[in-house]
């Protein structure tokens, strides 16, 4: 059995040794990530967990290898897999970037003595949170592709028919690897984007003030009734009866 790029069924589908190529150098940046600027969403974990899912189903593939069960090869490391590693790592990041807007929400309505229950109303719904996922997705195009290229080269590889699959399926593995990586980074960018969506409805929470009309309801009889009885009190105004008798006028 060979190990120069991966573990060999001892009796894969066709000639060709059916082998799992090394798939980290070609996650790039989920592997060894470089920022300009610090996120305003800490995602590093996230990255980490969804760069250990795919050398995992690398693992689960070449573990079949020594088991000499080549369709667990191809089970392990096919496009069910990637997608739900992607999927998982998709809804972690939308959870965590949902929960920061709710709290910087929370804080924003705070700061200006905002009532709790106008607050709430503030937050993200359900479905909001479900728009946020979709749009932290929707680089992922080339990346499915990708994924589905694989199922479709792995038929080939089942037919035993063309010794060149074997070498197509790899490249195929090799290229979802790195087309996860892309839709990894365009996730980031989507991720800043949604803090720019969310900033018009921040600023207006920071905006908000309470209204002045149940302050004027409740304190213009006070204030009248106080006007009204320093007149009577500076001789202006001539008190009634009930109140002379008491005040001893």
């Amino acid at each position: 059995m060979t190990h120069a790029s991966g573990h060999t069924a001892r009796r894969p589908y066709g000639q060709t040794p059916l082998r799992v190529p090394e798939l980290g150098p070609c996650l790039g940046r989920l592997i060894v990530p470089w920022q300009v600027h610090a996120p305003w969403v800490v995602l590093d974990d996230l990255r980490e967990e969804l760069a250990t899912d795919v050398l995992e189903l690398a693992g689960m593939g070449r573990a079949a290898a020594e088991r000499d069960d080549p369709a667990g090869v191809l089970s392990a490391t096919g496009r069910r897999a990637w997608e739900t590693a992607w999927e998982q790592a998709v809804r972690r990041v939308a959870e965590r970037v949902a929960d920061a807007l709710d709290g910087e929400i929370e804080r924003a309505a705070w700061r200006v003595r905002m009532p709790r229950r106008r607050r709430r109303r503030h937050l993200l719904t359900g479905s909001e949170r479900r728009a946020i996922a979709a749009r932290l997705a929707a680089g992922a195009t080339p990346f499915l592709s990708a994924a589905a290229a694989v199922d479709a080269v792995a038929a080939d590889v089942r037919s035993g028919r063309d010794d060149g699959a074997v070498a197509r399926w790899q490249d195929a593995l090799r290229t979802v690897a790195r087309r996860l990586e892309a839709a990894w980074l365009a996730l980031e960018d989507g991720v800043e984007a949604e803090r720019d969506r969310w900033a018009p409805e921040l600023a207006t929470i920071a905006g908000w003030r309470p209204s002045l009309w149940p302050v004027v309801v409740l304190w213009a009889p006070v204030a009248a009734l106080l006007v009204w009885l320093g007149l009577v009190l500076g001789g202006y105004v001539p008190a009634p009866a009930w109140l002379a008798a008491r005040l001893g006028f």
